[in-house]
């Protein structure tokens, strides 16, 4: 009767490669994903901020962008869409 577990005293071995991966967990070090993913939402992210204070910057510092000039023929043909009539007719 006591032959009948001879498999008593071991661990299978779905469990025994749990232990180990339990034991290496800290001797690995960083994922290297890890180390990508951070370093390109790092660039990223200074890669926003850079262009945000830029735009702040240039709001602060340049002079407002001038308007083209409206040419004559366009002018008139607003002021016949509106029913004015143009100066001269």
């Amino acid at each position: 009767m006591a032959d009948d577990f001879e498999f008593a005293d071991k661990v299978p071995p779905s469990f025994d490669r749990v232990g180990n991966v339990i034991k290496d967990s800290g001797s690995h070090g960083f994922n290297p994903g890890l180390i990508v993913l951070l370093v390109v939402g790092g660039l990223l992210l200074t890669f926003l901020i850079g262009n945000y204070v830029l735009y702040t910057y240039a709001q602060k510092t340049l002079p407002p962008r001038k308007k083209k000039p409206v040419s004559k023929k366009k002018m008139k043909k607003e002021r016949l869409k509106q029913g004015v009539s143009a100066p001269g007719e």
